[in-house]
């Protein structure tokens, strides 16, 4: 993810899969200091589904998580 300032505005949605190809769901959309804190507080199986996307780029949050 190239914006990295904790004031980058971002998106944290949720990529759910389905049969019918799925559906991004937005759980928030403001800075990244929150979508990280938001995105922490999601259970386990929520948090496999998570992206954060920036103005130029997007990112899984389990590899921004870095586990």
């Amino acid at each position: 993810m190239r914006t990295t300032y904790d004031s980058a505005t971002v998106r944290l949605y949720h990529l759910s899969d389905s049969e019918e190809g799925g559906a991004a769901t937005t759980l928030f959309y403001g800075p990244l200091s929150e979508a990280v804190h938001i995105a922490q507080q999601q259970p386990e199986e929520i948090q496999d589904g998570l992206f954060i996307a920036t103005d130029n780029d997007v990112v899984a949050w389990l590899d921004l998580r870095g586990d």
